[in-house]
């Protein structure tokens, strides 16, 4: 009996010849690339910031094929190929944080190119891996499906970002019954969903090429998830309409003052006004239960310990009101502050808050300033504030909420930790955009922060200083929104609503799945040649 590592080696020959009709390997060396480069492309176009959404079913058919043509050379060849594709979509996708240069590094250009192009080193980086697993998959003999779906998934899940991407994420620009899977497992699911599509894709060109047998089985296989999760989101879109109708109503109204980040951080007085200004008039057409201000509305601080006074904040209005602040206290000694936000009750008193628990690299807190102090120097505008450990809920009357702050709401990990801890009804984020100006970042924002509405079926209130403000229903759909860059007053009814999700009680099982598969594949050699269709 021939040893193992023949039977692989054997496997992964053969892998290799059968391949080689219908992988471009006779190709021209920059072929590849051009097609890395074209799938990311096709990446970011597909995200949320563009919103193309049909380009996410494709975008990693020419990565595959890239990879393909060179999976008979060195693996230097594909990590060139991964690379390739990561750099296209990173510059593509994330040319908004050009806009942070101005308000982040005072303008430094210089620090600002070696930073973006450190991230862009970072975030390419993990597709390198990811073209390094697929090789090393396929040369086990498994099919690209297997190949090409779990490593991903592996690759998102577990490569640390100062922004976090999920492919899978761009589902929210596409109807509504789509993204319903979330709340079985989160964006991981979704970006499983999403990679499958492309398989289909991927084998019905290669068979249209003439390279392998008409793929049905993969056809079949997809035709059926796609019922599957279609018919599991009309469900639950009809579940969720029907618990809402069921529930309690709350009125809420969201102020947008649209002020820019000079004016909230020189002329508090003004800011503090125009705040006041529009919340009369969101009265003035009628009652609410709830105001919403956004984060650091009130920039002069609250003073601990609650309780406190609110009516330096609220003047004679007698509406309970959830507003961003920063909070400052002392402890053993010592003074600290925090990214907070407080509610004022209708009696005109702050009893309870919630301090940020993560902050921004950069913008919040400067890494390694204690051991290297001189770095402070190149960031003139880092607020030094203290991360908290707790996500407690803010109570108004009988309901809970949670308060995310601006960032926390990008994170599902750390929002569904705040959920599993604060037990709420309704989510409140609040957010500053007014950093990335005219961008595409403010869409981004808000269209993740629509999916945590979907992972835990709850209502979601959004107020950002600049936009885009928006209150969100437990299917993700936006009920009411704001403009960007604009002086806006939301008013829209939320339900609050009780009960868990798949996803809230058991996580990110999608990447614990996914990892299993990459290892076992990685380890064991395919028992036989897949079948060309699979």
């Amino acid at each position: 009996m021939p040893a193992p590592s023949a039977v692989a080696g054997d496997v992964s020959r053969a892998a290799d010849k059968t391949d080689a009709a219908s992988a471009p390997s006779r190709s021209p060396r920059l072929a590849p690339i051009g097609a890395a480069a074209a799938g990311g492309v096709l990446y970011f176009l597909g995200y949320l910031g563009y919103g193309v959404w049909p380009c996410m079913l494709v975008f990693l058919t020419p990565l595959w094929w890239a990879l393909e043509g060179v999976r008979a050379r060195r693996l230097s060849a594909s990590l060139y190929v991964g690379l390739t594709f990561g750099l296209t979509g990173y510059v593509g996708g994330l040319l908004w944080l050009w806009k942070l240069v101005g308000p982040f590094l005072g303008g430094n250009r210089l620090l600002g190119v070696v930073l973006w192009l450190a991230y862009a080193a970072w975030f390419s980086f993990g597709f390198a891996v990811y073209a390094g697993l697929f090789r090393a998959v396929r040369r086990r003999g498994w099919s690209v499906a297997v190949a090409g779906v779990a490593p991903l998934v592996v690759v998102e899940w577990l490569q640390p970002q100062i922004f976090p991407l999920y492919a899978g994420a761009a589902l929210v620009a596409a109807p509504a019954v789509w993204m319903q899977s979330a709340d079985l497992g989160g964006p991981l699911l979704l970006s499983a969903l999403v990679a499958g599509a492309n398989v289909a894709v991927f084998e019905s060109v290669v068979w249209w090429r003439g390279g392998r047998r008409r793929p049905l089985a993969v056809w079949m296989g997809t035709i059926a998830v796609a019922l599957v999760v279609f018919a599991y989101g009309m469900e639950r879109i009809s579940a969720v309409e029907s618990a809402v109708a069921a529930a309690p109503a709350l009125r809420v109204g969201v102020v947008q003052a649209n002020l820019s980040i000079d004016e909230k951080s020189t002329l508090s007085i003004v800011t503090h006004r125009r705040h006041l200004e529009q919340t009369r008039e969101l009265l003035a057409a009628g009652d609410l239960d709830l105001v919403v201000w956004p984060e650091t509305a009130y920039v002069r601080g609250i003073r601990g310990p609650l309780p406190v006074s609110g009516r330096p904040i609220v003047g004679e209005l007698t509406v309970p009101l959830l507003f961003g602040a920063n909070s400052v206290r002392e402890e053993n000694g010592r003074r600290f502050k925090t990214n907070s936000a407080f509610l004022v009750g209708a009696d005109g008193y702050i009893r309870e808050g919630y301090d940020k628990n993560l902050l921004i690299p950069l913008a919040e807190y400067m890494p390694f300033a204690s051991i290297v102090p001189e770095i402070t120097a190149w960031f003139p505008d880092v607020q030094e504030f203290a991360p908290v450990d707790d996500t407690p809920a803010i109570h108004l009357g009988p309901w809970r909420l949670a308060t995310p702050i601006c960032y926390e709401v990008i994170r599902p990990d750390f929002v569904r930790r705040m959920v599993a801890r604060a037990e709420p009804q309704l989510l409140v984020t609040l957010a500053n955009d007014g950093w990335f100006g005219d961008s595409q970042e403010p869409w981004i924002h808000l269209g993740l922060a629509r999916l945590r509405a979907v992972e835990h079926r709850r209502f979601l209130v959004r107020a950002t200083n600049t936009g885009i403000s928006a209150i969100v229903d437990p299917a993700g759909r936006v009920v009411v929104r704001s403009g960007l860059l604009t002086r806006e007053n939301l008013r829209g009814t939320v339900h609050p609503l009780e009960g868990g999700t798949v996803y809230g009680r058991c996580g990110d099982w999608v990447g614990w799945l996914c990892a299993a598969i990459t290892a076992a594949t990685l380890v064991i050699a395919a028992p036989r040649r897949c079948p060309e269709s699979t």
